[in-house]
């Protein structure tokens, strides 16, 4: 058992027990042992290894509502922040941000911030509401949650990566109100108690789409919110594009609903109070290579003469998110 790990999620039952979530925990920290003997791989003990590395400085100023930023380059010493910098960058490729931690600016693959900034007028507001994300990669949209006065946040997702991504930003940021889980949904029991449920760029990575959909459904309260965003195409209540085996270079994508069509599929299930929060076809700038991510992007997934197709001849990436309310 990783001790380092044992530790973060002992602290996150702690404030489950507190909460309405309390019964999560019939299931949840069996889920999590076996975890722990069974799914890890080499590569997470020697992260852990690497964060147990990061020095220890206050946080200083720290900004969650309108960014991602803890402390400044005068809270720590040049060589401080040259050791931060140096640990974080064994953690790479980066993804979703960006992050400003102590002057390092953590430069990620995705401008998450873009789409927070879309998404945020369209939901109910999160004060004193407990939220999952599910998918939450390495939890840069969870502080943003937080920042809006959220009582308790929770991420969930397989990636160990992403775990310990998360858990080097919270070294420099504790709180006890933020928490995740190396879990798929497929693993979570009906918690029924959400008052928010945000999915963000899953559903067209699952088989069985209505499958998941349900699995988001069971998370909430009745009368909760889901903030749904996936890739969509245009057309009627018909419209679903089955991919091949690649879509924009990547391998385990199903199914891309028209708006229409997805708006059916929710009140099949049972949500009302169905509208689009925003549609928008990903740019050059809003996903891209950077410093803290140097592989392939989206630059390299579309047709070089024609970015409105992909490599594979689809349509570009368009993303709406769709916001509903359990009936």
């Amino acid at each position: 058992m990783n001790k380092l790990a044992d530790r973060w999620f002992k602290d996150c039952y702690e404030q489950v027990l507190h909460s309405p979530l309390s019964h999560w925990l019939e299931t949840l920290p069996a889920q999590i042992a076996h975890w722990q003997k069974n799914d890890l791989h080499g590569e997470f003990n020697k992260w852990c290894k690497l964060l147990e590395k990061l020095p220890d400085v206050p946080a200083g100023n720290v900004d969650l509502l309108d960014s991602v930023t803890i402390g400044d380059a005068n809270s720590v010493t040049d060589y401080q922040q040259k050791q931060i910098e140096g640990l974080l960058k064994q953690f790479m490729p980066w993804r979703k941000g960006p992050f400003h931690l102590h002057g390092i600016h953590i430069d990620t693959e995705w401008r998450s911030d873009w789409k927070w900034d879309r998404v945020l007028p369209h939901i109910s507001p999160l004060q004193n509401r407990y939220v999952l994300d599910v998918g939450c990669g390495s939890g840069y949209h969870m502080w943003r949650m937080l920042g809006q006065g959220a009582s308790g946040v929770y991420g969930i997702d397989p990636s160990q990566l992403f775990l310990i991504q998360f858990q080097a930003i919270k070294h420099y940021c504790q709180n006890s109100a933020i928490h995740f889980l190396p879990l798929g949904i497929e693993q979570m029991q009906p918690v029924k108690a959400f008052d928010t449920v945000f999915s963000m760029g899953v559903l067209y990575h699952r088989k069985d789409p209505m499958l998941f959909l349900t699995q988001l459904k069971d998370q909430l309260r009745k009368g909760g919110e889901l903030v749904l965003e996936t890739l969509v195409v245009d057309g009627d209540e018909q419209a679903v594009l089955l991919a091949g085996e690649r879509y924009a270079q990547m391998r385990n994508v199903w199914f891309l609903p028209s708006v229409n069509a997805l708006t059916v599929w929710l009140e099949r299930l049972g949500f009302e109070n169905i509208r689009v929060a925003d549609i928008n076809t990903t740019s050059l700038e809003e996903q891209r290579t950077t410093e803290w991510m140097t592989s392939q992007s989206l630059v390299d997934f579309l047709d070089p003469e024609d970015n409105s197709k992909t490599i594979e001849g689809y349509p570009a990436p368009q993303r709406a998110v769709l916001v509903a309310t359990k009936k």
